[in-house]
């Protein structure tokens, strides 16, 4: 939906914590997911410290399934997909096990393990690629050892991997794909410890390297990255979020840096965009802050309420509430419902 040049600025409280016993195990986004199911049901998913994987029906405000013992090891990250070919709703959950689980949401299984993907360093990321009506995992890849750099790899949903893609010479902590409908090409975009890359994957080469070379900061890395459209403006755009406390800006088939702008002294985690307009940063400061993507404005409704760095946040559809948050912070801080005041 195009809002124009003054799209609404809604503002949010503190409503409740839908759980009481949910974990955030590293300071990297999509420790937990929401969507609405192919049953009409608005999960959550979200995982505790006793390595289950836990549905939540947010709507009935009530636990649906606790799979116990999903991993050997504390799970910190989820994406999710829908099957529309196999009517079923897929999640893939990572954990320090350094397996990958993709499950079958609707019965509660697991139908693919996949184990020992790097046998050099860690995954921090994988999520699903959406390719010719069929659907595939992609990793992150990891650089623990400088001279065995692992490669981001493709697997079908039989665990056969399908191809490789040379990464960059950092860690990839956050990956995700974008489809250009005008171009009619699928990209894979990583975050990394030094830079964000994304990937024409027709080409099966490196399309661009957002490289601030003007950055202040030796140890910036990516937590979370998304892309955008502004309709008002019909520039594709992606937008990182920094350690170094920075939200950089770019242009993304060209390749500039197109604004930066300082939003904390502090480590800047997941992102959240409302409205095509309004940027909700979660932030090691313990706040969720607000930029203003237009005109660079930072807004003085900080989200108040997180005991720990605020590191996941998304936005929901809830049948009685409307357009609603929800975040959630490092280690035991819960998952936090932020309802429209307006």
């Amino acid at each position: 939906m195009n809002f124009g040049k003054n799209p609404p600025f809604k503002k949010f409280k503190f409503y409740k914590d839908l759980t009481k016993d949910s974990f955030c195990g590293l300071d990297l986004g999509d420790s937990f997911i929401v969507f609405n199911s192919i049953d009409n049901i608005l999960y959550l998913i979200y995982s505790n410290e006793n390595k289950s994987i836990i549905s939540y029906n947010i709507i009935d405000n009530k636990k649906i399934n606790e799979i116990k013992n999903a991993h050997t090891k504390k799970i910190f990250n989820f994406r999710n997909i829908l099957d529309t070919k196999n009517k079923r709703d897929l999640i893939i959950s990572i954990s320090y096990d350094q397996n990958i689980k993709l499950w079958d949401i609707n019965n509660f299984q697991c139908i693919l393990d996949l184990t020992n993907i790097n046998k050099n360093g860690w995954i921090y990321s994988a999520c699903f690629l959406y390719n010719n009506y069929n659907i595939f995992i992609i990793t992150s890849n990891s650089n623990y050892f400088e001279y065995n750099i692992e490669p981001i790899k493709i697997y079908d949903l039989n665990g056969n991997k399908i191809s490789e893609i040379n990464d960059s010479n950092y860690n990839t902590y956050f990956i995700n794909t974008y489809y250009d409908t005008k171009l009619n090409k699928i990209f894979i975009i990583t975050g990394n410890a030094g830079y964000s890359t994304s990937y024409d994957l027709n080409m099966n080469k490196i399309y661009h390297q957002y490289i601030d070379n003007g950055n202040d900061s030796e140890n910036a890395c990516t937590h979370d990255s998304i892309i955008i459209n502004l309709d008002n403006e019909g520039i594709v755009k992606l937008i990182e979020s920094s350690i170094d406390g920075q939200i950089r800006i770019w242009n993304f088939h060209i390749g500039i840096l197109l604004n930066k702008i300082r939003i904390s002294d502090s480590a800047l985690y997941g992102l959240c965009l409302l409205n095509e307009e309004y940027l909700y940063i979660g932030c090691e400061e313990k706040v969720i802050k607000i930029l203003k993507l237009s005109d660079g404005t930072i807004m003085d409704n900080n989200l108040i309420g997180h005991k720990r760095d605020v590191i996941t946040i998304k936005k929901i559809m809830h049948p009685e509430f409307k357009e609603c948050i929800l975040s959630q912070g490092l280690h035991h801080d819960q998952i936090k419902l932020w309802i429209n005041t307006d």
